[in-house]
């Protein structure tokens, strides 16, 4: 049998996707009730980051502990792979002592290559191209508070990063429209917006994206790598700020997501983020239970 890797959204079907979503709601209650559940017990994930982490870090390594299993952090000063031995080299050896590799890098070409070596499931924590683990949390918060997302409307605002290719993804699998708002020279890749049929359409005015929106997603404006960009992307990304008034465009029981960290006074304002309608707390912790319901996919027979 093939091993199966999550690089991105597409690595699963549609089904696949809403069972595992469902299941990390599970997960999360019996979580909450006490319930003792380990299917990983005596089973090792090794976590290459050669991107810092907070939330990837901490939930992995968390879920696995509450799995019954191991988490090993491996930072660029801790590895070979950090010296240059060949990303090739590295895989064969970590996938023949680890039952499962997260991998947490820059380039996505670098995390294929990885699991083209890999003999156990790779996971894409994050590379330049696509988030796929913060879709899952996020639709995972959607699913719990409002239902089902398929038929409603998603605005997304600010850049065309990583995590805007993952919301693109996910439009069509859960079959959301999805309105893009962002300034020129900051689209989405299209070969993402060509795979979208129909489901995404790009925009330059934030408040017209936002009416009749159910949820409202930004991210920052220079992410990890482009610091050097900062002052020209704050002069670009402006008219962009997720603010108050421009929620109040969208319907009154909209959400508001963010992956984190977040910038007060830059993508969204602080009366925004810590507002009513924010639900960022609630899906930065479900990142926990979504890869747990995904490592569960990926690793019990």
């Amino acid at each position: 049998m093939s091993v199966r890797h999550f690089l991105t959204l597409t690595d699963l079907s549609s089904e696949e996707l809403v069972s595992m979503l469902h299941r990390a709601i599970e997960l999360k209650q019996m979580q909450k009730q006490g319930e003792i559940y380990e299917p990983l017990k005596n089973r090792v994930l090794a976590m290459v980051f050669e991107k810092s982490s907070t939330r990837t870090r901490v939930s992995f390594e968390t879920g696995m502990v509450q799995f019954g299993g191991h988490a090993l952090f491996l930072s660029p000063r801790d590895t070979q792979l950090g010296r240059g031995e060949p990303i090739e080299d590295s895989a064969r050896v970590l996938s023949s002592m680890a039952d499962c590799i997260m991998v947490r890098t820059f380039e996505h070409e670098k995390i294929e290559r990885f699991a083209e070596y890999s003999s156990v499931p790779v996971i894409n924590g994050l590379t330049d191209e696509v988030h796929p683990c913060q879709l899952l949390a996020d639709m995972q918060t959607y699913l719990e508070l409002r239902g089902d997302i398929a038929g409603k409307t998603v605005t997304w605002v600010g850049d065309g990063n990583n995590m805007c290719h993952s919301y693109i993804r996910a439009a069509k699998m859960l079959d959301f429209q999805l309105n893009i708002a962002c300034p020129e020279g900051y689209d989405p890749e299209q070969k993402f917006i060509d795979a979208a049929d129909n489901h995404v359409s790009l925009m330059r005015d934030p408040a017209q994206a936002c009416k009749q929106a159910d949820l409202v997603v930004t991210d920052v404006w220079a992410s990890m790598g482009q610091e050097q960009e900062q002052a020209k992307r704050e002069a670009a990304f402006k008219p962009y700020q997720v603010t108050q008034e421009l929620i109040n465009h969208a319907n009154d029981d909209a959400l508001f997501m963010h992956c984190l960290p977040a910038h007060r006074g830059e993508e969204v304002s602080a009366e925004v983020i810590d507002g009513e309608q924010s639900v960022v707390w609630q899906e930065a912790e479900n990142r926990l239970h979504a890869q747990k319901a995904l490592l569960e996919f990926l690793l019990v027979e």
